[in-house]
């Protein structure tokens, strides 16, 4: 089966599943590996989750051109959102490599956050640099998890597009 045979409904429940699958490894990674989440993976982790609710509409949905095309641009802004974030997160860790005298860190936890900030001060601490994003403490193929989050999200909005742009199936 070629991938211009899957309808759009079902290309969008395969984003869906990716994202379903990203966020119970990342869950895994933490709750069963030991891996901290900062405040930069906290939030990857939220646009995980709204691409992945946004496709699951869309699959549900089953909705006709428009409606296809409005999913499609929903699922690939909100996957270039969460790539926004990632690709900040790699070139912290890249500075942490390269640069490290000007890196100080990147956000205040993610609980001490949202306990201790009104609405507006935690969304703007997301790039407050107080913690330390440029630590790589898990690679796979050489590369670090939100280099892989940022290739995933990628990935995630062109697929998103092809399924909304494309021709009904």
């Amino acid at each position: 089966m070629t991938l211009n045979r899957l309808s759009s409904r079902t290309v969008f429940a395969l984003i869906a599943l990716c994202c379903g699958l990203l966020m119970g490894y990342a869950l895994f990674a933490q709750h069963v590996q030991g891996f901290e989440p900062c405040m930069l993976c906290m939030v990857q982790r939220v646009f995980v989750c709204a691409a992945g609710v946004v496709a699951l509409a869309a699959a549900m949905h089953g909705a006709a051109t428009v409606g296809r095309r409005v999913y499609g641009s929903l699922t690939a802004l909100v996957a270039l959102g969460g790539a926004y974030v990632a690709g900040r997160h790699v070139y912290l860790q890249w500075l942490a490599l390269n640069a490290p005298e000007k890196l100080d860190g990147c956000a205040p936890s993610f609980e001490y956050a949202l306990q201790n900030y009104g609405l507006p001060k935690f969304f703007s601490t997301i790039f407050i640099r107080e913690q330390d994003c440029g630590v790589i403490d898990w690679t796979f193929l050489g590369l670090s998890m939100p280099t892989w989050t940022l290739f995933w999200f990628v990935i995630i909005a062109g697929v998103a597009v092809w399924a909304g742009f494309r021709r009904a199936r």
